[in-house]
């Protein structure tokens, strides 16, 4: 009997998670680019031991490094379903060298994981706890993606260009090495902007 269940929109409800110990259990979510939000529930069939509850993590697998766990908040028998926001955990570096988008190559697919940990309730956490610090940073980071985006939503070849006398271009090359720039001056400093 399965005992949770996760739910992405437009698809079926997954309950097949492998048990990696008798208290954590992992899926696995194939083609998760494009998913903003998955619900994560306890299916009722088998509750929670008395006085536990379950941590709720998230993870892009990479193969050639080992699971960078991100704690998501936690499902209880009081609280038996939780919706998180995933589209905010994809890292800086999946988004990959933008120059490669104009020349056709092909989006890679990458397929995420859900780990769940059974503990007892004193040691749950709500959910992941950012100092400023971090706060900062993850806010530049996102200001940062959703800037390249935007940039590149209007990227076009040179052959497919018009001539416009009054129309000022940069090369994606400029805005690629500002953004570099940016993220490692972050890294290096979160507050150097102030």
């Amino acid at each position: 009997m399965a005992m949770f269940g996760i739910i992405v929109s437009g698809r079926l409800v997954q309950t097949e998670f492998q048990p990696i110990s008798e208290t954590q259990f992992v899926t696995t979510i194939n083609d998760a680019d494009n998913i903003n939000h998955i619900v994560v529930f306890l299916t009722g069939a088998v509750p929670f031991p008395e006085g536990t509850a379950g941590q709720v993590y998230f993870s892009w697998p990479d193969p050639n490094a080992p699971p960078n766990w991100q704690l998501l908040g936690y499902i209880s028998n009081q609280k038996p379903s939780a919706i998180y926001k995933i589209s905010s955990l994809k890292r800086l570096d999946e988004m990959g060298d933008y120059t490669n988008m104009m020349f056709g190559q092909s989006h890679i697919v990458h397929n995420a994981q859900i780990g769940i940990a059974i503990e007892p309730i004193t040691n749950i956490q709500e959910g992941p706890t950012l100092n400023n610090a971090e706060n900062n940073v993850t806010f530049a980071q996102k200001m940062l993606e959703s800037f390249m985006n935007y940039v590149l939503s209007y990227t076009i070849t040179q052959a497919h260009m018009v001539p416009d006398p009054t129309a000022t271009y940069v090369p994606l090359s400029t805005v690629q090495n500002w953004y570099t720039n940016f993220e490692r001056r972050l890294q290096q400093n979160p507050n150097f902007w102030k």
